[in-house]
C-alpha cells in the first residue's frame, strides 16, 4: 500500500480550472443556463480519466463556490472526491450567489489569491495547468507565471468569432459589448494564447479559422485532440428495453409516436439555430409525414424564469409551433436531465431516426460523438467540428444549416434509405469508440503532455544559473521570506554578500529571497547584476508600487488593482507644481503609481504642511521623505510595508517569517509591526525612531554583513553565524 502511494505522489500533478456553470461529478443540470453545457461534462469527464492514467497521481478541478438557496448545496462543498485522485475543489470567488460567466471579470484577482492559499496547503506545486474557457485562462496564465508551471488552455469557445457572428447578425456594436463584456475577453484570450505552452483544439478547423483570428495564435502551439464520451453511457439499444417512463414523457406530446424521431439537443441561445430547425420542419409537409421532431432545449419550470436571451428563443420556438401548426408533431419536454439523455438517444434510434445540429457554426458538437456511439445518424452543420467527425465516423451528412430548406433535404434524405441508415448507425457505433473514447483522447494528450514536459525541464536547466530558485517558483512552498533593500543595505559589503548568496542558495526552497528597492525595476535589475547578485524571487521596486517575480519579471497584476483606490496621479502632479524646493526626478524614475522628486531640505516645507495642501485639494497620497534628500509621492495603499503585507496574504505566509532589512526612511514601514526587522549598521539617522521597538534589531556591522547579523540575532532559519557554529 505505501509503495503505491509513493508512486501516485512521484506522478503527475494536474490543475485544471474551470470557473464558470454549476459543475458537479453527477447530475450535470445541462441546459439549465448557458453557462451550463458540454463544457461542464468535458471539464469532469477529463479529470476523472486523466485520474486513472498510470503516469498521473493527482487531478483537482478548481471551480468556483456558489452559495445560493436556489442552487444545490453541492455547489457549496468546498471538496468533492470522484474517483481515485480525482477532486473537484471549490474556491470563494466574487459573490456568493450563482451569477453569469460576464459577471466574473471583476472578481478573478481573487481566484488567483485563493488559488494559491490551496496550493500552499497541498505542500506540492502542479506539474502543469489546464485552464478552460477565458476566464479560467486569466486564472491559469496568472498562476502560471507567478508560478513558473507551464499552461494548457482550451478555449470551447472564442470571442471574436462570436462577436463577429453577432455583428453579422445585426446586432449592435455596443450592445453586445454590454451584454459579452468582448473587449475584456478578447484581450485576455490574446494574451493567453500567446502565453500557453499548448493550446488544445477539438478540430483542425478551429485552428485555423477560429484561432487563426488572433494576432498571438501559432498554430505550432496548438494541438488536435478530439473530446471523448464515456461509451459507457452512451451506446446502442441492444437486448434493453426502451425506459417506459421516458417513452411516456415524449410521446403525450405526438399523434403518432411510432414515427421516426428527429432528435434535436442544445441550450436555448440564438447560435443553436432551434428556430432555422423549426422552420426547415414546419415549411416541408413531407417531411412531417415521416418523422416527428422532437427538441430538448434545457431544463426549466417555467420560460419566464428564463434568462432574457433564453426567454426570446423559448418563445419563438414555441411561436413558430404555432405559426406552422406542428402541434402533435412537436415535442419539447421540460425535464430531461443529463441522466435521461442515453435513454433518448436510444429511442430515437428505435424508432430510425436522426440526430439533428442546425447549430450556425459548431466547434465541435459533442452530442453528435453521444449519438454516434448512441447508433443513431446525424444531420449537422458544414462547419467545424462535423466535418472531422463524419470524415471519422462516416455516420450521417453536413448541411448548410444557414439555409431551412438545406436542413430540411438533408433530414428527408436521412430517412428516406432504411439501409443506408443502418449502415450510419453501424459506422457510428465502431468508429467512435475508435477516435473518440476517453482513453483515445488521454492517450495523445499524454503523449502531448510528455513532450511539453520535456521542453519545460529543457528550458529550466538553461535558466538555472540566472536566479536562486530557476523553474517553478518556491513562493507556494516556502516558509521564511528574507527581504533586503538594494542600495546601502544589500550593496555595499563584498565579503559580507559573498556569505549570504550561498546560504540563501543552500535554503532555496524553504526560504525565499526578495528586494524592497525605491529603484525602478529596471534599475534594480541592473543595480544586482552589476554586483553578481542572482535575481531574487520577489521584487519590490519603485518605492512599493511595483512588485515583479523572478527571472522572468513577472508583474503582479493583482497589486496595481489594489492601490488604485483613490489614486489621481495628474491632479497630483499639478498640485505639487508651485510647491518650492522640489524638482521633478529624471522621467525614468517617474511610474504609473509613483511621483518622484529631488527635495532641498532648506527650501522643502515640512511633509505635514504638504499633507495639509493636499487634502484641502481632497487628493490622497502618500508621502515618503528619506535620506533628506528624495521624496516620493504614492498611492495611499502603496509602500515598501504595504506590499509585504500583501505579500503575507497573497502566498498565506504569516509576517513572522519574513525578516526585513533596510537603512533609511523609505524602509520605515516594513521594519514595523510583526516582521522580524534588521536596521543595518550603516542606516540613516531617520531610522533611529525606530530604537527600542520590538521585533526591530539595530546591526552593528554595516550593509550584508549586518543583514547577517541580524539572521544569526533571530536565528532566522536555523542561521548561525561562523563563530557560533560547533
Amino acid at each position: 500500500m505505501n509503495s503505491q502511494v509513493s508512486n501516485r505522489d512521484q506522478s503527475l500533478y494536474i490543475l485544471m480550472i474551470s470557473v464558470h456553470g454549476l459543475i458537479r461529478s453527477h447530475d450535470m443540470e445541462l441546459g439549465r443556463d448557458a453557462d451550463t453545457g458540454g463544457q461542464t461534462t468535458y471539464v469532469v469527464e477529463l479529470a476523472k480519466a486523466l485520474a486513472k492514467h498510470h503516469a498521473v497521481g493527482k487531478v483537482d478541478l478548481l471551480t468556483r463556490l456558489i452559495d445560493d438557496p436556489s442552487l444545490s448545496s453541492d455547489y457549496a462543498q468546498p471538496e468533492e472526491s470522484f474517483g481515485e485522485g480525482a477532486r473537484i475543489i471549490r474556491l470563494s470567488c466574487g459573490p456568493k450567489k450563482y451569477i453569469r460567466k460576464e459577471m466574473l471579470w471583476p472578481h478573478l484577482d481573487q481566484m488567483v489569491d485563493k488559488s494559491l492559499h490551496f496550493l500552499r496547503q497541498q505542500g506540492r506545486l502542479p506539474d502543469l495547468i489546464h485552464s478552460h474557457y477565458a476566464d479560467a485562462g486569466y486564472v491559469g496564465k496568472q498562476l502560471s507565471t507567478l508560478l513558473g508551471i507551464p499552461l494548457i488552455h482550451t478555449g470551447h469557445s472564442l470571442g471574436r468569432p462570436k462577436q463577429s457572428r453577432l455583428l453579422a447578425s445585426g446586432r449592435k456594436e455596443s450592445a453586445i459589448e454590454r451584454q459579452f463584456n468582448f473587449g475584456r475577453r478578447i484581450a485576455v484570450e490574446e494574451e493567453v494564447i500567446q502565453h500557453a505552452s499548448m493550446v488544445v483544439t477539438s478540430t483542425r478547423q478551429e485552428i485555423d479559422e477560429q484561432y487563426g483570428m488572433y494576432q498571438s495564435h501559432s498554430a505550432k502551439n496548438c494541438s488536435v485532440i478530439p473530446p471523448g464520451t464515456d461509451t459507457s453511457r452512451f451506446s446502442p439499444l441492444g437486448r434493453k428495453k426502451i425506459n417506459p417512463q421516458l417513452q411516456a414523457r415524449i410521446d403525450r406530446f405526438l399523434h403518432q409516436p411510432e414515427k421516426p424521431i428527429i432528435l434535436s439537443i442544445s441550450r436555448p441561445v440564438l447560435r443553436k439555430n432551434l428556430k432555422g430547425l423549426i422552420a426547415a420542419y414546419g415549411e416541408d409537409t413531407q417531411l412531417q409525414e415521416k418523422a416527428n421532431l422532437v427538441i430538448v432545449a434545457g431544463v426549466r419550470e417555467d420560460i419566464r424564469d428564463l434568462e432574457e436571451s433564453q426567454q426570446a428563443v423559448m418563445n419563438d420556438i414555441l411561436l413558430d409551433i404555432d405559426r406552422y401548426d406542428l402541434w402533435g408533431k412537436v415535442a419539447i419536454p421540460k425535464h430531461i436531465t443529463q441522466e435521461d439523455l442515453p435513454e433518448l438517444y436510444r429511442l430515437a434510434a428505435h424508432r430510425h431516426g436522426l440526430f439533428v445540429n442546425p447549430a450556425m457554426t459548431e466547434p465541435f458538437g459533442l452530442t453528435l460523438i453521444e449519438a454516434a456511439a448512441s447508433g443513431l445518424p446525424f444531420v449537422a452543420p458544414d462547419d467545424g467540428g462535423p466535418r472531422d467527425i463524419l470524415a471519422n465516423c462516416h455516420n450521417g451528412l453536413l448541411a448548410n444549416t444557414l439555409e431551412s430548406t438545406a436542413i430540411a433535404a438533408a433530414m428527408s434524405q436521412g430517412l428516406s434509405d432504411r439501409k443506408q441508415w443502418r449502415t450510419w448507425a453501424k459506422n457510428g457505433i465502431i468508429n467512435v469508440k475508435h477516435h473518440y473514447s476517453w482513453d483515445a483522447h488521454v492517450e495523445k494528450y499524454m503523449k502531448e503532455v510528455g513532450q511539453l514536459l520535456r521542453r519545460d525541464r529543457k528550458r529550466m536547466r538553461r535558466q538555472h544559473a540566472m536566479a536562486l530558485n530557476a523553474g517553478k517558483s518556491p513562493m507556494p512552498l516556502v516558509k521564511m521570506m528574507l527581504i533586503s533593500d538594494i542600495d546601502n543595505t544589500l550593496i555595499g559589503d563584498k565579503k559580507g554578500l559573498a556569505e549570504l548568496i550561498p546560504w540563501l542558495r543552500n535554503n532555496a526552497g524553504m526560504i525565499g529571497f526578495g528586494v524592497a528597492t525605491g529603484r525602478s525595476l529596471e534599475s534594480a535589475v541592473s543595480m544586482l547584476k552589476k554586483h553578481r547578485v542572482p535575481l531574487p524571487d520577489i521584487f519590490i521596486t519603485s518605492v512599493g508600487s511595483e512588485i515583479n517575480y523572478g527571472l522572468e519579471l513577472t508583474p503582479d497584476l493583482g497589486w496595481p488593482n489594489h492601490i488604485r483606490h483613490l489614486w489621481r496621479r495628474d491632479d497630483l502632479a499639478k498640485a505639487m507644481i508651485n510647491i518650492p524646493g522640489l524638482v521633478l526626478q529624471a522621467q525614468e524614475n517617474q511610474r504609473e503609481f509613483k511621483l518622484s522628486y529631488i527635495a532641498t531640505p532648506d527650501q522643502m516645507p515640512p511633509v505635514e504642511d504638504i499633507y495639509h495642501h493636499l487634502h484641502e485639494l481632497k487628493l490622497h497620497a502618500q508621502l515618503i521623505y528619506s535620506h533628506n534628500e528624495f521624496l516620493d509621492i504614492l498611492p495611499i495603499r502603496a509602500s515598501k510595508g504595504h506590499a509585504i503585507r500583501y505579500l503575507a496574504y497573497k502566498w498565506g505566509l504569516p509576517l513572522k517569517s519574513f525578516l526585513v532589512a533596510g537603512d533609511s526612511g523609505n524602509d520605515s514601514e516594513m521594519l514595523v509591526g510583526d516582521t522580524l526587522a534588521v536596521v543595518v549598521g550603516n542606516h540613516s539617522s531617520e531610522l533611529e525612531f525606530l530604537r527600542g521597538h520590538e521585533q526591530v534589531y539595530f546591526a552593528q556591522h554595516h550593509y550584508a554583513a549586518g543583514i547577517l547579523e541580524g539572521l544569526d540575532h533571530y536565528g532566522f532559519g536555523g542561521f548561525k553565524a561562523p563563530s557560533q557554529e560547533e
